[in-house]
């Protein structure tokens, strides 16, 4: 479990009642303009590979280190979370893993269609239900696992002053790293990339991020 010491970078009452109401709205709407693509994305996740609809990830964590179950279509075989951090069969894919930031260029565990729904980010359209819960924003800094936020900080020692003050605020289901390479950027980068968030974040950052982000959705540059 990581620290929950967190370096609060404070905003104006008004920043954060509107950015309350955007993710309201844009969550809500989110859910009405993708219904059909809903219906169509659970029919052909239970069609290609058994188990659930959603995944069984996990605890992400969020604002001031508090743990959250973070809603997202499953895009991996069954208990794939599990499997690899506790199967002896997969012990050197959890090095490689770890050592790549805790992302897989090459995962066995991804199902077909689920290749195609983490390309497009398709699989994170469920976390409309955490904005709506107020465990998430519409954007914000990565939402972490917590072994991920305690092995990277070992790995680069310099970025434990950005993870408290990535962690003074929700995560988001888009970001500025999100929308600037994604995947292809390391943990040490991305963390720092989401700590300039939190310090720059206004209303009008936050709309250019979500204006950037159906581009990198249709192209899925970065994406694993």
């Amino acid at each position: 479990m990581p620290s929950t010491e967190v370096t609060e970078i404070k905003k104006s009452t008004s920043y954060l009642v509107v950015k309350r109401a955007m993710d309201i709205f844009f969550s809500i709407l989110l859910i009405i303009l993708f219904a059909p693509v809903i219906i169509i994305i659970a029919i052909a996740i239970k069609l290609d590979s058994k188990g659930p609809i959603l995944a069984d990830t996990p605890n992400r964590v969020g604002k001031n280190g508090k743990l959250f179950k973070m809603y997202k279509f499953r895009s991996m075989i069954d208990n794939a979370h599990e499997m690899l951090r506790d199967n002896p069969k997969y012990s050197n894919l959890y090095s490689i893993y770890k050592k790549g930031s805790y992302k897989l260029k090459d995962d066995p565990r991804i199902t077909k269609i689920g290749h195609f729904l983490r390309k497009h980010s398709l699989d994170e359209i469920p976390q409309a239900l955490n904005i709506l819960k107020g465990e998430m924003s519409l954007v914000g800094p990565r939402a972490y696992y917590p072994d991920e936020l305690q092995e990277q900080q070992k790995k680069y020692p310099y970025t434990i002053d950005s993870v408290k003050i990535v962690l003074s605020v929700k995560p988001g289901v888009t970001g500025y790293w999100q929308v600037s390479g994604r995947s292809e950027i390391n943990f040490d980068k991305r963390i720092q990339m989401d700590a300039m968030y939190v310090k720059k974040r206004s209303i009008l950052y936050d709309l250019w991020i979500i204006a950037k982000t159906p581009f990198a959705m249709i192209t899925g540059v970065g994406a694993l």
